[in-house]
């Protein structure tokens, strides 16, 4: 008997969620950074336990937020909670008593969904420390089970994903057996190269800045040519992503080629614009290109 159903991944900035769903669905279909609020839109990821099909739903980080695209993410974090079967509260063990996790607890129970938490990064904490945090969060919430993972290491991520698949219900698979994800392939590159904006730019340039694949055109040797744009919203910020002589960009450009090349198994043709418009945080065409709704 097959079973099949949604489970979100939900959790405060830099939880762990993005690495979480590599990690369940055994190959890297979401952009992992070590800055807060890398995930910007709803990502899904399709793993196999058996004979159930688990579609993971990894959002964006829930936090309170400022400006409009902050709003974005976060009402897309909870309309991927609310449409799942199961919701599973990512916590770092490090930081499970800072606000944002109390405010992601008061909102879930306010919910009245039923929730299991995975408590991340048990690597770096000792065990003393570790069952201090669980007890703290279990008074605050009455979650349906408590698993200890490290998502970057394995460990309890199995035991997780066991459990996930035992509880969805008896159903139809909802994707072919060896599909990994439902994103769109030409959202998926603007990602992979939204992520290397991530890792190789200043603290803040990342934020001020979007990824959009404006051109993919397959060519008849198998290969793909894609155009990308990167939107920013100053000349000076598009000075830093060029780098002197280009050399930035070039470098930016090499390491999202090879990531695509990867994920797309074939040869990928990448040329990066970078564009300057101020307004692109207020634009709703940029929102429908990444996937969220515009907040009014």
């Amino acid at each position: 008997m097959t079973r099949a159903g949604f489970v979100a991944l939900i959790g405060a900035p830099n939880a762990g969620k993005s690495t979480l769903l590599n990690a369940l669905v055994g190959e890297k279909v979401s952009i992992v950074s070590p800055k807060v609020q890398t995930t910007r839109n709803r990502v899904t990821g399709i793993a196999m336990a058996g004979e159930t099909q688990i579609i993971f739903v990894d959002t964006p980080g829930i936090f309170s937020p400022k400006r409009r695209i902050e709003r974005a993410m976060v009402e897309a974090a909870w309309a991927g909670a609310a449409d799942a079967d199961l919701v599973v509260a990512v916590v770092d063990c490090r930081t499970h008593t800072n606000e944002d996790v109390t405010a992601l607890l008061d909102a879930l129970k306010k919910t009245g969904r039923r929730a299991i938490l995975a408590l991340n990064k048990i690597d770096l904490v000792s065990k003393d420390r570790l069952l201090v945090a669980a007890s703290a969060l279990n008074d605050r919430y009455a979650f349906e089970r408590i698993f200890m993972i490290s998502a970057t290491t394995g460990d309890g991520v199995g035991d997780l994903r066991d459990y996930l698949a035992g509880a969805l219900s008896e159903g139809p698979w909802l994707y072919p057996e060896d599909q990994l994800t439902d994103q769109p392939q030409r959202l998926m590159a603007a990602e992979i190269t939204r992520e290397k904006l991530f890792l190789q730019l200043e603290q803040e340039l990342p934020y001020a800045a979007t990824v959009e694949t404006e051109q993919w055109k397959d060519q008849k040797d198998g290969s793909v040519r894609i155009e990308q744009a990167i939107f920013v919203r100053k000349d000076s910020q598009k000075a830093i992503v060029l780098g002197k002589g280009g050399s930035r960009i070039k470098a930016l450009g090499q390491a999202a080629r090879l990531d695509m090349e990867k994920a797309f198994d074939r040869r990928v043709h990448l040329f990066l614009f970078v564009k300057v418009r101020e307004n692109w945080p207020d634009d709703p065409e940029r929102y429908r290109e990444m996937g969220l709704d515009f907040p009014r």
